[in-house]
């Protein structure tokens, strides 16, 4: 039986606030694998949203600055509880990566060597390569339903992976393909319903419209509330330790970043590191190197690699406070300026996006975005592969083409052995992405201490 979304709660709020705690302890490994985590659980097991329903919103969230999953999370929490689902949701999705890079960062801190604790979160590395080969497979046979959305998906994977085309001119170029594809050709670009997908039919009907209306008095609101919780944590940095300090200078920064990352992480991090270790001198390069790697192998997303520059920032230059402290204040402070404009950009932009679904020129574009979508997906997961499967790669550049090819005499047997043992456990066994998991890292672990 469907429901309308947003005129109540579509599942129990207890039972969803569950749902995303679970979904939550299991997004590792990046944009890619967290959005087979939710595809998976959200659209497969639980049937509370329809993969029509689940693409249209990612393909929304991909034109958005910021963690394009955890604002996936909020979108689908919104859809199911409303704006208290939302914020469950998007807290949720963020709360344990948070809290174990946090206690990382301070082993790091405070005994340089973190042998033990990397090692078991190396198992999880491979793991998610299979979880994220499920998701491309999956999405592909649901998105891809016309040799045209093939050669879009394909030719998205090239521009990123081959041509190295900024993310953003990927998604603008895709959507004005898709509304082209949409005019010419509408056939090609026509969704079919989730109930001739196969499976039950989705508690959420595909022509259910939420209730929300995107009305000026209610954008009016949520500004009003939204941008003083976001920046006042940065005016009392100002105005208790002054516009020099390390606080400071962490919130502006990274309350300016959070509205240009776009493209995911990955496009932004080199921005990121440089500034970090050449412009302010919060840590060395190769600590940026090892703190990327602690939140490659720690839940939420791989953008809370900044939680990590700051804590080290602030110990290192912690003004009249004690280093420890500092170093946690900072933390926080940076946490919160990074992920609360995703609230804001769901809540403001939603109902519009819900909308507009029956829009067959905006339908048709982000149909385009969702072809490309899978070709974004596969490309961070071979780079995600390159980097855990082997100890080293290598720039190779033909005219303008330009590869990251691995090294193959570098392949690492610990997580190649692990990563085949992930995909025995996903395809032929059909274990929980949970389970998977710590079966992987209990594995990584005793790899790590085999003589």
């Amino acid at each position: 039986m469907s429901v309308t979304p947003g005129a109540h709660d579509v599942v129990p709020l207890r039972e969803a606030t569950r749902a995303w705690f679970k979904i939550s302890l299991q997004t590792f490994g990046g944009p890619a694998g967290q959005i087979a985590v939710m595809q998976r659980s959200l659209v497969d097991e639980h049937r509370w949203i329809g993969e029509r329903r689940f693409l249209h919103a990612l393909s929304y969230c991909m034109l958005l600055p910021g963690p394009e999953a955890q604002q996936l999370a909020i979108y689908i929490g919104w859809l199911l509880n409303g704006g208290v689902g939302g914020l469950i949701a998007g807290v949720l999705f963020v709360l344990p990566g948070l809290l174990a890079l946090l206690a990382l960062s301070a082993v790091y801190v405070g005994f340089g060597e973190t042998a033990i604790v990397t090692a078991l979160f190396a198992g999880l590395a491979p793991a998610v390569l299979a979880i994220v080969t499920e998701a491309v497979i999956k999405v592909a046979r649901r998105a891809l339903r016309h040799p045209a959305l093939v050669a879009l998906a394909v030719a998205a994977f090239l521009a990123l992976a081959a041509f190295g085309l900024p993310f953003p001119v990927v998604v603008l170029a895709a959507a004005i393909i898709g509304w082209v594809l949409g005019r010419v050709r509408p056939d090609v670009m026509a969704k079919p319903r989730d109930e001739e997908a196969g499976g039950p039919a989705p508690l959420i009907s595909d022509d259910a419209l939420h209730h929300a209306a995107p009305t000026l008095r209610r954008a009016g609101l949520i500004l009003a509330i939204g941008l003083p919780l976001w920046l006042a944590p940065v005016a009392v940095a100002f105005a208790l330790t002054g516009a020099d300090s390390v606080f400071t200078e962490q919130g502006l920064f990274f309350s300016g970043t959070a509205l240009v990352t776009f493209g995911g992480a990955y496009a932004v991090l080199a921005f990121v590191a440089q500034r970090a270790v050449e412009t302010y001198g919060w840590l060395t390069p190769g600590e940026m190197v090892r703190g990327l790697a602690l939140a490659e192998t720690t839940p939420g997303p791989l953008i809370m690699v900044v939680q990590f520059v700051a804590f080290l920032g602030a110990f290192r230059d912690p003004g009249t406070l004690d280093p420890w402290g500092a170093a946690v204040i900072a933390s926080l402070l940076t946490t919160w300026v990074t992920f609360v404009p995703s609230f804001l950009f769901i809540f403001l932009g939603a109902p519009h996006v819900e909308r507009l679904r029956g829009n067959d020129s905006l339908s048709a574009a982000l149909t385009g975005i969702t072809a490309a979508v899978v070709g974004v997906i596969a490309n961070l997961a071979i780079y995600f592969a390159t980097n855990t499967l082997f100890a080293r790669s290598s720039p190779y550049a033909w005219g303008p083409i330009q590869l990251d090819l691995p090294d193959l005499t570098t392949l690492q047997l610990g997580p190649a052995l692990i990563g085949a043992a992930a995909l025995v456990m996903i395809f032929k066994l059909h274990w929980s992405v949970l389970r998977t998991l710590g079966a992987c890292a209990l594995l990584g672990l005793v790899s790590a201490l085999a003589p």
